[in-house]
């Protein structure tokens, strides 16, 4: 499928497209293209789609303490590589 932008640099998306993925989309730019991700209208429920069950039985403090644990972890290990 190939779309073009107008003289105001605006993309149009087909109907179907936008039904099936929204209308907000976060724009990732490489050195050869671009990609558009579609952007949950409620990004809290898509992150719980994706992960499923993983983290119900663990309270928000739960992981971020373990996130700030494994973030120190790294970044130590990080600093012994170097």
């Amino acid at each position: 499928m190939g779309t073009e932008t107008d003289d105001r640099g605006r993309l149009y998306l087909s109907k179907d497209l936008r039904e099936r993925h929204g209308e907000r989309f976060h724009v990732v730019e490489y050195s050869d293209h671009i990609e558009l991700i579609p952007i949950d209208d409620d990004p809290l429920e898509g992150l719980r789609e994706a992960v499923g069950d993983a983290f119900d039985d663990e309270s928000i403090d739960e992981l971020r303490d373990e996130a700030r644990e494994l973030a120190r972890e790294e970044a130590a290990n990080d600093v012994r590589r170097d």
